[in-house]
Protein backbone atom coordinates (compact mmCIF):
# COMPACT_ATOMS: atom_id res chain seq x y z
CA UNK A 1 0.00 0.00 0.00
CA UNK A 2 1.34 3.45 -1.55
CA UNK A 3 0.55 5.70 2.05
CA UNK A 4 1.13 8.76 0.08
CA UNK A 5 -0.90 8.09 -3.16
CA UNK A 6 -3.54 7.35 -0.33
CA UNK A 7 -3.15 10.70 1.27
CA UNK A 8 -2.91 12.48 -2.43
CA UNK A 9 -6.22 10.53 -3.36
CA UNK A 10 -8.02 11.91 0.03
CA UNK A 11 -6.47 15.39 -0.62
CA UNK A 12 -7.86 15.39 -4.11
CA UNK A 13 -11.54 13.79 -3.31
CA UNK A 14 -11.97 14.30 0.06
CA UNK A 15 -14.38 17.68 -0.22
CA UNK A 16 -17.30 16.74 1.67
CA UNK A 17 -16.19 18.48 5.15
CA UNK A 18 -14.34 21.34 5.54
CA UNK A 19 -12.71 20.09 8.93
CA UNK A 20 -11.02 17.31 6.59
CA UNK A 21 -9.97 19.53 4.17
CA UNK A 22 -8.16 21.55 6.55
CA UNK A 23 -6.84 18.84 8.04
CA UNK A 24 -5.32 17.20 5.05
CA UNK A 25 -3.62 20.49 3.93
CA UNK A 26 -2.00 20.86 7.07
CA UNK A 27 -0.30 17.35 7.35
CA UNK A 28 1.39 17.82 4.29
CA UNK A 29 4.23 16.84 4.04
CA UNK A 30 4.86 15.32 7.62
CA UNK A 31 5.20 11.97 7.05
CA UNK A 32 4.81 10.56 10.74
CA UNK A 33 1.32 12.40 10.73
CA UNK A 34 0.56 11.04 7.44
CA UNK A 35 1.25 7.68 8.47
CA UNK A 36 -0.97 7.85 11.26
CA UNK A 37 -3.61 8.53 9.50
CA UNK A 38 -3.64 5.93 6.72
CA UNK A 39 -1.33 2.69 7.24
CA UNK A 40 -4.77 1.07 8.13
CA UNK A 41 -8.31 1.35 7.84
CA UNK A 42 -10.56 1.40 11.12
CA UNK A 43 -11.63 -2.50 11.30
CA UNK A 44 -15.39 -3.11 11.84
CA UNK A 45 -15.76 -5.73 14.70
CA UNK A 46 -19.01 -6.51 17.08
CA UNK A 47 -18.22 -3.07 18.70
CA UNK A 48 -18.11 -1.63 15.19
CA UNK A 49 -16.32 1.24 14.47
CA UNK A 50 -14.08 3.33 16.77
CA UNK A 51 -11.15 6.08 16.00
CA UNK A 52 -10.54 9.63 16.60
CA UNK A 53 -12.38 12.20 14.36
CA UNK A 54 -10.17 13.56 11.50
CA UNK A 55 -9.48 12.83 8.22
CA UNK A 56 -7.86 9.84 6.49
CA UNK A 57 -8.36 5.55 6.67
CA UNK A 58 -7.68 5.25 10.53
CA UNK A 59 -10.28 7.88 11.49
CA UNK A 60 -14.09 8.64 12.62
CA UNK A 61 -15.04 11.04 9.04
CA UNK A 62 -17.96 11.48 6.83
CA UNK A 63 -15.86 9.26 4.19
CA UNK A 64 -15.07 6.06 6.95
CA UNK A 65 -18.57 6.48 8.45
CA UNK A 66 -20.62 6.35 4.60
CA UNK A 67 -18.13 3.72 3.99
CA UNK A 68 -19.25 1.44 6.62
CA UNK A 69 -22.80 2.31 6.06
CA UNK A 70 -22.68 1.57 2.96
CA UNK A 71 -21.36 -2.15 3.51
CA UNK A 72 -23.97 -2.53 6.52
CA UNK A 73 -26.96 -1.52 3.60
CA UNK A 74 -25.70 -3.85 1.38
CA UNK A 75 -25.27 -6.78 3.68
CA UNK A 76 -29.17 -6.04 4.87
CA UNK A 77 -30.45 -6.02 1.43
CA UNK A 78 -28.62 -9.64 1.12
CA UNK A 79 -29.74 -11.25 4.01
CA UNK A 80 -33.12 -9.37 4.75
CA UNK A 81 -36.52 -8.25 2.60
CA UNK A 82 -37.34 -4.71 3.36
CA UNK A 83 -34.86 -3.93 5.68
CA UNK A 84 -35.07 -1.44 8.49
CA UNK A 85 -32.45 0.13 10.63
CA UNK A 86 -32.86 2.42 14.07
CA UNK A 87 -30.39 5.35 13.84
CA UNK A 88 -29.83 7.26 17.61
CA UNK A 89 -26.85 9.56 18.71
CA UNK A 90 -25.11 11.37 21.16
CA UNK A 91 -23.50 14.49 22.08
CA UNK A 92 -20.02 13.84 21.11
CA UNK A 93 -18.46 16.16 18.22
CA UNK A 94 -20.18 15.25 14.84
CA UNK A 95 -22.41 12.62 16.36
CA UNK A 96 -25.49 14.03 14.62
CA UNK A 97 -23.77 14.79 11.68
CA UNK A 98 -22.73 11.08 11.22
CA UNK A 99 -26.10 10.32 11.71
CA UNK A 100 -27.37 11.98 9.12
CA UNK A 101 -25.00 10.82 7.12
CA UNK A 102 -25.80 7.08 7.74
CA UNK A 103 -29.62 7.64 6.80
CA UNK A 104 -28.63 9.21 3.48
CA UNK A 105 -26.59 6.26 2.70
CA UNK A 106 -29.40 3.68 4.32
CA UNK A 107 -32.01 5.53 2.78
CA UNK A 108 -30.38 5.91 -0.84
CA UNK A 109 -30.02 1.78 -0.37
CA UNK A 110 -33.80 1.35 0.12
CA UNK A 111 -33.57 0.84 3.75
CA UNK A 112 -36.04 2.23 5.84
CA UNK A 113 -34.66 4.53 8.55
CA UNK A 114 -35.82 5.62 12.25
CA UNK A 115 -33.85 8.14 13.78
CA UNK A 116 -34.07 9.86 17.21
CA UNK A 117 -35.14 13.33 16.34
CA UNK A 118 -32.45 14.33 19.26
CA UNK A 119 -29.54 12.77 21.00
CA UNK A 120 -30.42 9.55 23.29
CA UNK A 121 -28.79 6.87 25.44
CA UNK A 122 -27.74 3.94 24.00
CA UNK A 123 -30.21 1.63 25.88
CA UNK A 124 -33.01 3.68 24.40
CA UNK A 125 -31.31 2.61 20.71
CA UNK A 126 -31.72 -1.28 21.66
CA UNK A 127 -35.61 -0.71 22.55
CA UNK A 128 -36.46 1.33 19.44
CA UNK A 129 -34.71 -1.47 17.22
CA UNK A 130 -37.00 -3.82 19.18
CA UNK A 131 -40.04 -1.75 19.44
CA UNK A 132 -39.82 -1.09 15.45
CA UNK A 133 -38.64 -4.27 14.55
CA UNK A 134 -36.09 -3.26 12.57
CA UNK A 135 -32.84 -5.42 10.87
CA UNK A 136 -30.49 -3.63 12.49
CA UNK A 137 -29.09 -0.36 14.29
CA UNK A 138 -26.61 2.31 14.49
CA UNK A 139 -25.28 4.31 17.61
CA UNK A 140 -22.60 7.08 16.76
CA UNK A 141 -21.32 7.24 19.81
CA UNK A 142 -17.18 6.75 21.52
CA UNK A 143 -19.03 5.43 24.92
CA UNK A 144 -16.54 7.29 27.91
CA UNK A 145 -13.50 7.80 25.75
CA UNK A 146 -12.26 11.10 25.63
CA UNK A 147 -13.35 13.88 23.24
CA UNK A 148 -11.39 13.68 20.37
CA UNK A 149 -12.56 9.81 19.87
CA UNK A 150 -16.16 8.82 18.31
CA UNK A 151 -17.72 5.35 17.19
CA UNK A 152 -20.18 3.90 15.15
CA UNK A 153 -21.95 0.96 16.74
CA UNK A 154 -23.68 -1.67 14.64
CA UNK A 155 -26.98 -3.82 16.65
CA UNK A 156 -28.73 -7.19 15.51
CA UNK A 157 -32.71 -7.14 15.04
CA UNK A 158 -32.76 -8.70 18.74
CA UNK A 159 -31.58 -5.26 20.37
CA UNK A 160 -27.71 -6.08 21.04
CA UNK A 161 -24.51 -5.23 19.48
CA UNK A 162 -23.74 -8.03 16.36
CA UNK A 163 -22.40 -11.31 16.84
CA UNK A 164 -18.90 -11.97 15.58
CA UNK A 165 -20.91 -13.74 12.09
CA UNK A 166 -22.59 -10.73 11.42
CA UNK A 167 -19.87 -8.53 12.10
CA UNK A 168 -17.75 -10.69 9.87
CA UNK A 169 -20.19 -10.71 6.98
CA UNK A 170 -20.57 -7.01 6.99
CA UNK A 171 -16.82 -6.09 7.05
CA UNK A 172 -16.38 -8.02 4.23
CA UNK A 173 -19.26 -5.97 2.26
CA UNK A 174 -17.46 -2.80 3.43
CA UNK A 175 -14.43 -3.80 2.01
CA UNK A 176 -15.29 -3.94 -1.34
CA UNK A 177 -16.49 -0.01 -1.29
CA UNK A 178 -14.61 2.62 -2.21
CA UNK A 179 -14.37 5.34 0.37
CA UNK A 180 -15.42 8.09 -2.70
CA UNK A 181 -17.32 6.40 -5.69
CA UNK A 182 -18.95 3.63 -3.78
CA UNK A 183 -21.37 5.16 -1.95
CA UNK A 184 -24.99 5.97 -2.76
CA UNK A 185 -26.85 8.70 -1.18
CA UNK A 186 -30.22 10.79 -1.14
CA UNK A 187 -30.83 14.06 0.30
CA UNK A 188 -31.53 14.01 4.28
CA UNK A 189 -34.80 16.20 3.84
CA UNK A 190 -35.83 14.95 0.27
CA UNK A 191 -35.42 10.97 2.26
CA UNK A 192 -37.76 11.92 4.96
CA UNK A 193 -40.56 14.01 2.79
CA UNK A 194 -40.55 10.71 1.11
CA UNK A 195 -40.96 8.58 3.97
CA UNK A 196 -37.73 6.65 3.64
CA UNK A 197 -36.50 8.56 6.77
CA UNK A 198 -38.69 8.90 9.69
CA UNK A 199 -38.22 10.56 13.03
CA UNK A 200 -38.72 8.42 16.63
CA UNK A 201 -40.67 10.57 18.37
CA UNK A 202 -40.94 11.50 22.36
CA UNK A 203 -43.80 8.93 22.84
CA UNK A 204 -41.29 5.97 22.23
CA UNK A 205 -38.74 7.34 24.91
CA UNK A 206 -41.80 7.24 27.46
CA UNK A 207 -42.82 3.92 26.28
CA UNK A 208 -39.13 2.96 27.18
CA UNK A 209 -39.79 4.83 30.56
CA UNK A 210 -42.15 2.94 31.23
CA UNK A 211 -40.91 -0.39 30.91
CA UNK A 212 -37.50 0.91 33.18
CA UNK A 213 -40.21 2.08 35.98
CA UNK A 214 -41.39 -1.91 36.04
CA UNK A 215 -38.07 -2.92 37.52
CA UNK A 216 -38.94 -0.51 40.80
CA UNK A 217 -38.94 -3.50 43.15
CA UNK A 218 -40.13 -0.90 46.28
CA UNK A 219 -41.74 1.92 44.57
CA UNK A 220 -42.70 3.73 47.65
CA UNK A 221 -39.31 3.78 49.42
CA UNK A 222 -37.98 7.18 47.72
CA UNK A 223 -40.54 9.41 48.70
CA UNK A 224 -40.07 7.73 52.56
CA UNK A 225 -36.19 8.25 52.21
CA UNK A 226 -36.53 11.54 51.33
CA UNK A 227 -33.57 10.99 49.43
CA UNK A 228 -30.94 13.50 48.02
CA UNK A 229 -29.14 13.17 45.15
CA UNK A 230 -26.45 15.23 42.84
CA UNK A 231 -25.80 14.42 39.30
CA UNK A 232 -24.46 14.65 36.69
CA UNK A 233 -25.00 13.14 32.98
CA UNK A 234 -21.35 14.61 31.85
CA UNK A 235 -22.39 16.31 29.28
CA UNK A 236 -23.88 13.88 27.65
CA UNK A 237 -27.33 11.58 26.92
CA UNK A 238 -28.43 11.04 30.46
CA UNK A 239 -29.55 14.68 31.61
CA UNK A 240 -33.49 14.35 30.44
CA UNK A 241 -34.19 10.27 31.35
CA UNK A 242 -32.71 10.16 34.26
CA UNK A 243 -34.18 12.95 35.52
CA UNK A 244 -37.71 11.61 34.17
CA UNK A 245 -37.19 8.54 35.72
CA UNK A 246 -36.16 9.59 39.11
CA UNK A 247 -38.99 12.39 39.39
CA UNK A 248 -41.48 9.53 38.55
CA UNK A 249 -40.12 7.40 41.23
CA UNK A 250 -40.54 10.05 43.81
CA UNK A 251 -36.61 11.33 44.32
CA UNK A 252 -37.61 15.48 43.99
CA UNK A 253 -34.34 16.58 45.07
CA UNK A 254 -32.10 15.92 42.60
CA UNK A 255 -29.30 18.69 41.82
CA UNK A 256 -27.82 18.63 38.60
CA UNK A 257 -24.03 19.54 38.45
CA UNK A 258 -24.56 22.48 36.14
CA UNK A 259 -21.40 22.54 34.54
CA UNK A 260 -22.25 19.05 32.67
CA UNK A 261 -25.83 19.41 32.77
CA UNK A 262 -26.01 20.32 28.72
CA UNK A 263 -24.49 18.68 25.83
CA UNK A 264 -21.10 19.19 24.77
CA UNK A 265 -18.80 16.86 22.54
CA UNK A 266 -15.68 18.52 23.99
CA UNK A 267 -16.32 17.52 27.57
CA UNK A 268 -14.92 20.97 29.08
CA UNK A 269 -14.53 20.10 32.80
CA UNK A 270 -13.82 16.09 32.30
CA UNK A 271 -11.17 15.58 29.74
CA UNK A 272 -11.98 11.54 30.19
CA UNK A 273 -15.83 11.33 30.68
CA UNK A 274 -15.52 8.39 32.13
CA UNK A 275 -17.63 7.49 35.46
CA UNK A 276 -14.93 4.94 36.47
CA UNK A 277 -12.58 8.22 37.20
CA UNK A 278 -12.77 10.53 40.37
CA UNK A 279 -12.47 13.69 38.42
CA UNK A 280 -15.61 13.63 37.06
CA UNK A 281 -17.05 13.81 40.78
CA UNK A 282 -15.15 16.56 41.53
CA UNK A 283 -17.52 19.70 40.47
CA UNK A 284 -20.19 17.20 42.11
CA UNK A 285 -18.59 16.87 45.29
CA UNK A 286 -17.71 20.98 45.44
CA UNK A 287 -21.38 21.19 45.18
CA UNK A 288 -21.95 18.94 47.91
CA UNK A 289 -20.51 21.02 50.41
CA UNK A 290 -24.03 23.11 50.13
CA UNK A 291 -26.33 20.07 49.49
CA UNK A 292 -25.24 17.05 51.93
CA UNK A 293 -26.43 14.66 49.53
CA UNK A 294 -26.92 10.83 50.12
CA UNK A 295 -25.63 10.20 46.72
CA UNK A 296 -23.59 11.22 43.59
CA UNK A 297 -24.79 9.97 40.34
CA UNK A 298 -22.80 10.49 36.91
CA UNK A 299 -23.70 8.71 33.81
CA UNK A 300 -21.33 8.43 30.67
CA UNK A 301 -22.15 10.60 27.31
CA UNK A 302 -24.01 7.62 26.28
CA UNK A 303 -25.60 6.83 29.62
CA UNK A 304 -25.06 3.23 29.19
CA UNK A 305 -22.13 3.50 32.39
CA UNK A 306 -23.14 4.58 35.79
CA UNK A 307 -20.69 5.62 38.99
CA UNK A 308 -21.21 6.41 42.10
CA UNK A 309 -19.72 8.44 45.39
CA UNK A 310 -20.78 8.22 48.85
CA UNK A 311 -21.04 9.49 51.76
CA UNK A 312 -19.80 7.45 54.72
CA UNK A 313 -20.58 8.04 58.39
CA UNK A 314 -17.66 10.73 58.76
CA UNK A 315 -18.53 12.73 55.71
CA UNK A 316 -15.52 11.55 53.33
CA UNK A 317 -16.95 10.83 49.71
CA UNK A 318 -16.39 7.16 49.17
CA UNK A 319 -16.03 6.14 45.09
CA UNK A 320 -18.04 3.12 44.77
CA UNK A 321 -16.55 0.70 41.61
CA UNK A 322 -18.42 -1.03 39.18
CA UNK A 323 -17.72 -4.50 40.80
CA UNK A 324 -19.13 -3.07 44.40
CA UNK A 325 -22.40 -1.49 42.92
CA UNK A 326 -23.28 -4.85 40.63
CA UNK A 327 -22.82 -6.66 44.02
CA UNK A 328 -24.79 -4.59 45.98
CA UNK A 329 -27.52 -4.03 42.95
CA UNK A 330 -28.04 -8.23 42.91
CA UNK A 331 -28.13 -8.66 46.56
CA UNK A 332 -30.70 -6.02 46.60
CA UNK A 333 -32.98 -7.14 43.99
CA UNK A 334 -32.36 -10.83 44.81
CA UNK A 335 -32.94 -10.13 48.53
CA UNK A 336 -36.34 -7.98 47.88
CA UNK A 337 -37.55 -10.53 45.32
CA UNK A 338 -37.32 -13.18 47.76
CA UNK A 339 -38.68 -11.24 50.76
CA UNK A 340 -41.68 -10.36 48.37
CA UNK A 341 -42.23 -13.80 47.05
CA UNK A 342 -41.67 -13.05 43.14
CA UNK A 343 -38.34 -14.49 43.28
CA UNK A 344 -38.78 -17.34 40.08
CA UNK A 345 -37.76 -20.36 41.35
CA UNK A 346 -35.44 -20.55 37.80
CA UNK A 347 -34.08 -16.94 38.43
CA UNK A 348 -30.88 -16.36 36.44
CA UNK A 349 -27.98 -13.88 36.87
CA UNK A 350 -24.59 -13.01 35.10
CA UNK A 351 -21.94 -11.15 34.94
CA UNK A 352 -19.07 -10.88 32.30
CA UNK A 353 -16.06 -13.44 33.49
CA UNK A 354 -13.73 -10.19 34.69
CA UNK A 355 -16.36 -8.86 36.97
CA UNK A 356 -15.82 -9.77 40.76
CA UNK A 357 -16.55 -13.59 42.17
CA UNK A 358 -18.32 -11.74 44.93
CA UNK A 359 -21.37 -12.39 42.66
CA UNK A 360 -21.82 -15.84 41.79
CA UNK A 361 -21.85 -16.14 45.91
CA UNK A 362 -24.32 -13.91 46.75
CA UNK A 363 -26.13 -15.64 44.22
CA UNK A 364 -25.75 -19.35 45.74
CA UNK A 365 -27.32 -17.23 48.83
CA UNK A 366 -30.79 -17.42 47.51
CA UNK A 367 -30.33 -20.36 44.91
CA UNK A 368 -30.33 -18.38 42.25
CA UNK A 369 -28.36 -19.76 39.30
CA UNK A 370 -25.51 -17.64 37.99
CA UNK A 371 -23.47 -17.17 34.31
CA UNK A 372 -20.01 -15.62 33.41
CA UNK A 373 -19.68 -15.04 29.99
CA UNK A 374 -17.05 -13.10 27.63
CA UNK A 375 -16.76 -9.09 28.03
CA UNK A 376 -19.41 -7.33 26.40
CA UNK A 377 -22.66 -7.15 27.10
CA UNK A 378 -23.82 -8.39 23.91
CA UNK A 379 -23.50 -11.52 25.66
CA UNK A 380 -25.61 -10.75 27.90
CA UNK A 381 -27.98 -9.60 25.56
CA UNK A 382 -27.90 -13.00 24.21
CA UNK A 383 -28.47 -14.80 26.23
CA UNK A 384 -31.82 -12.59 27.75
CA UNK A 385 -33.32 -13.02 24.42
CA UNK A 386 -32.88 -17.17 24.62
CA UNK A 387 -34.15 -17.01 27.70
CA UNK A 388 -37.35 -15.10 26.07
CA UNK A 389 -37.30 -17.38 23.41
CA UNK A 390 -37.94 -19.90 26.05
CA UNK A 391 -40.78 -18.46 27.09
CA UNK A 392 -38.13 -17.46 30.91
CA UNK A 393 -37.65 -13.87 29.81
CA UNK A 394 -38.99 -13.13 33.73
CA UNK A 395 -36.04 -15.82 35.15
CA UNK A 396 -33.86 -12.68 34.15
CA UNK A 397 -32.82 -11.37 37.33
CA UNK A 398 -30.14 -8.61 36.52
CA UNK A 399 -26.82 -8.51 34.86
CA UNK A 400 -23.47 -6.29 35.01
CA UNK A 401 -20.10 -5.84 33.95
CA UNK A 402 -17.56 -4.39 35.95
CA UNK A 403 -16.79 -1.89 33.79
CA UNK A 404 -20.07 0.06 35.05
CA UNK A 405 -22.71 -1.22 33.10
CA UNK A 406 -25.86 -2.58 34.74
CA UNK A 407 -29.07 -4.15 33.48
CA UNK A 408 -32.61 -5.09 35.22
CA UNK A 409 -35.18 -6.17 32.71
CA UNK A 410 -35.50 -6.64 29.61
CA UNK A 411 -36.45 -3.75 27.46
CA UNK A 412 -33.48 -3.49 26.71
CA UNK A 413 -30.35 -6.15 25.12
CA UNK A 414 -27.64 -3.60 26.31
CA UNK A 415 -26.18 -1.98 29.59
CA UNK A 416 -28.60 0.80 31.00
CA UNK A 417 -27.66 3.70 33.25
CA UNK A 418 -31.21 4.34 32.86
CA UNK A 419 -32.32 1.71 35.04
CA UNK A 420 -29.54 0.91 36.99
CA UNK A 421 -29.92 4.77 38.33
CA UNK A 422 -33.16 4.33 39.27
CA UNK A 423 -32.14 1.19 41.37
CA UNK A 424 -29.38 2.83 42.66
CA UNK A 425 -31.25 5.49 43.97
CA UNK A 426 -33.80 2.80 44.93
CA UNK A 427 -31.79 0.81 46.52
CA UNK A 428 -30.05 3.60 48.65
CA UNK A 429 -33.35 5.18 49.84
CA UNK A 430 -34.26 1.72 50.58
CA UNK A 431 -31.33 0.84 53.45
CA UNK A 432 -31.61 4.89 54.23
CA UNK A 433 -34.77 4.34 56.47
CA UNK A 434 -32.70 1.59 58.18
CA UNK A 435 -30.30 3.86 58.88
CA UNK A 436 -27.66 2.25 56.59
CA UNK A 437 -25.52 4.07 53.64
CA UNK A 438 -24.33 1.99 50.44
CA UNK A 439 -20.65 1.93 51.98
CA UNK A 440 -22.60 0.73 55.11
CA UNK A 441 -24.24 -1.91 53.18
CA UNK A 442 -20.86 -3.37 50.94
CA UNK A 443 -19.05 -3.32 53.79
CA UNK A 444 -21.91 -5.95 55.34
CA UNK A 445 -21.61 -8.00 52.40
CA UNK A 446 -17.91 -8.13 52.67
CA UNK A 447 -18.11 -9.48 56.04
CA UNK A 448 -20.96 -12.04 55.15
CA UNK A 449 -18.76 -13.03 52.12
CA UNK A 450 -15.17 -12.09 52.17
CA UNK A 451 -13.23 -9.74 50.68
CA UNK A 452 -12.48 -9.18 46.93
CA UNK A 453 -10.52 -6.70 46.01
CA UNK A 454 -10.82 -6.14 42.16
CA UNK A 455 -8.77 -4.12 40.52
CA UNK A 456 -8.21 -3.23 36.66
CA UNK A 457 -4.96 -1.97 35.31
CA UNK A 458 -4.88 -0.64 31.72
CA UNK A 459 -1.71 -0.56 29.58
CA UNK A 460 -1.85 2.07 26.65
CA UNK A 461 -0.05 1.23 23.08
CA UNK A 462 -1.03 3.88 20.98
CA UNK A 463 -0.28 3.69 16.78
CA UNK A 464 1.63 1.03 14.40
CA UNK A 465 3.99 0.26 16.56
CA UNK A 466 1.49 -0.18 19.88
CA UNK A 467 -1.07 -2.52 17.70
CA UNK A 468 2.20 -4.81 17.24
CA UNK A 469 3.98 -4.55 20.69
CA UNK A 470 -0.01 -5.64 21.90
CA UNK A 471 -0.30 -9.09 19.87
CA UNK A 472 3.32 -9.62 20.75
CA UNK A 473 2.29 -9.20 24.62
CA UNK A 474 -0.33 -11.97 24.05
CA UNK A 475 1.60 -13.95 21.63
CA UNK A 476 4.58 -14.16 24.81
CA UNK A 477 2.11 -15.18 27.14
CA UNK A 478 0.29 -18.06 25.83
CA UNK A 479 4.04 -19.33 24.52
CA UNK A 480 5.98 -18.61 27.13
CA UNK A 481 3.30 -18.08 30.39
CA UNK A 482 4.05 -17.62 33.96
CA UNK A 483 4.76 -20.11 36.18
CA UNK A 484 4.02 -18.25 39.31
CA UNK A 485 2.56 -14.49 39.72
CA UNK A 486 2.96 -12.53 43.12
CA UNK A 487 4.64 -16.12 44.91
CA UNK A 488 1.60 -18.02 43.77
CA UNK A 489 1.77 -20.45 41.70
CA UNK A 490 0.01 -20.62 38.29
CA UNK A 491 -2.92 -23.84 38.90
CA UNK A 492 -4.44 -23.58 35.73
CA UNK A 493 -4.21 -21.08 31.96
CA UNK A 494 -7.73 -20.63 30.35
CA UNK A 495 -6.93 -19.85 26.98
CA UNK A 496 -10.49 -18.43 25.55
CA UNK A 497 -8.88 -18.09 22.05
CA UNK A 498 -8.25 -21.73 21.77
CA UNK A 499 -11.10 -22.48 24.53
CA UNK A 500 -9.15 -24.56 26.43
CA UNK A 501 -8.45 -24.53 30.21
CA UNK A 502 -5.05 -26.33 30.76
CA UNK A 503 -4.10 -27.33 34.46
CA UNK A 504 -0.32 -27.09 35.54
CA UNK A 505 -0.05 -30.27 37.65
CA UNK A 506 -0.71 -32.20 34.36
CA UNK A 507 -4.64 -33.22 34.82
CA UNK A 508 -6.63 -33.58 31.67
CA UNK A 509 -7.83 -30.25 29.89
CA UNK A 510 -11.05 -29.39 29.33
CA UNK A 511 -12.72 -27.11 26.94
CA UNK A 512 -14.39 -23.88 27.25
CA UNK A 513 -18.50 -23.47 25.86
CA UNK A 514 -18.15 -19.87 25.34
CA UNK A 515 -17.35 -18.23 21.83
CA UNK A 516 -13.58 -17.60 21.04
CA UNK A 517 -11.74 -14.62 22.36
CA UNK A 518 -8.43 -13.36 22.95
CA UNK A 519 -8.12 -13.55 26.42
CA UNK A 520 -6.22 -15.44 28.82
CA UNK A 521 -6.89 -16.27 32.61
CA UNK A 522 -4.38 -17.54 35.11
CA UNK A 523 -6.01 -18.89 38.55
CA UNK A 524 -4.14 -19.02 41.62
CA UNK A 525 -4.30 -20.46 44.71
CA UNK A 526 -7.44 -19.39 46.86
CA UNK A 527 -9.29 -18.48 43.81
CA UNK A 528 -7.15 -15.06 43.20
CA UNK A 529 -6.70 -14.63 39.37
CA UNK A 530 -5.10 -12.54 36.82
CA UNK A 531 -7.15 -12.24 33.17
CA UNK A 532 -5.28 -10.39 30.55
CA UNK A 533 -7.21 -9.40 27.52
CA UNK A 534 -6.37 -6.39 24.49
CA UNK A 535 -9.16 -3.78 24.70
CA UNK A 536 -11.80 -4.19 21.61
CA UNK A 537 -12.65 -0.63 21.28
CA UNK A 538 -9.24 1.09 22.59
CA UNK A 539 -5.64 0.53 22.37
CA UNK A 540 -4.90 -1.02 25.52
CA UNK A 541 -4.55 -4.10 27.37
CA UNK A 542 -6.26 -4.75 30.16
CA UNK A 543 -5.13 -6.88 33.62
CA UNK A 544 -8.24 -7.48 35.67
CA UNK A 545 -6.74 -8.89 39.45
CA UNK A 546 -9.01 -10.52 41.32
CA UNK A 547 -7.62 -11.07 45.21
CA UNK A 548 -9.35 -12.23 48.02
CA UNK A 549 -8.59 -11.92 51.69
CA UNK A 550 -9.36 -12.54 55.35
CA UNK A 551 -9.90 -8.45 55.92
CA UNK A 552 -9.59 -5.22 53.11
CA UNK A 553 -6.46 -4.81 53.96
CA UNK A 554 -4.87 -8.23 53.29
CA UNK A 555 -6.90 -8.30 50.16
CA UNK A 556 -5.94 -4.72 49.15
CA UNK A 557 -2.06 -5.44 49.48
CA UNK A 558 -2.23 -9.07 47.82
CA UNK A 559 -3.66 -6.71 45.13
CA UNK A 560 -1.21 -4.53 44.99
CA UNK A 561 1.43 -7.35 44.86
CA UNK A 562 -0.03 -8.85 42.00
CA UNK A 563 -0.90 -5.58 40.14
CA UNK A 564 2.85 -4.96 40.21
CA UNK A 565 3.17 -8.90 38.58
CA UNK A 566 1.00 -8.23 36.04
CA UNK A 567 2.99 -4.97 34.96
CA UNK A 568 5.87 -6.95 34.01
CA UNK A 569 4.21 -8.71 31.38
CA UNK A 570 3.21 -5.55 29.70
CA UNK A 571 7.36 -4.62 29.26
Amino acid sequence: MDINALYNEWLQKATGDADLIAELEAIKGNDDEILDRFYRSLEFGTAGLRGVIGAGTNRMNIYTVGRATQGLADFLNKNYENPSVAIGYDSRIKSEYFSREAAEVLAANGIKVYIYDELEPTPCLSYAIRHFHTSSGIILTASHNPAKYNGYKCYNPKGYQMTDEEAEETYGFIQKVDYFTGIKKVDFDKAVEDGMIEYIGQDVIEMFLDEVQKQCINPDIVKQADLKVIYSPLNGTGNKPVRRILDRIGVKNVYVVPEQEKPDGNFPTCPFPNPEIKQVFELGLEMNKNIGADLLLATDPDCDRVGIAVPDKTGELVLMSGNEVGAMLLNYILSQKKEKGILPETAIAVKSFVSTDIAEVIAKKYNCTFKNLLTGFKYIGELITNLEEQGRADDFVMGFEESYGYLAGTHARDKDAVVASMLICEMAAFYKTQGMNLVDVMNSLYDEFGYYSNVVESYTFEGAAGMEKMASIMDGLRSNPPKEIAGMPVASISDYKTSTVTYTDSSPSERIDLPKSNVLAFSLENGNKVIVRPSGTEPKIKAYITAIGTDRQSADELAGVMVNAAGKFME
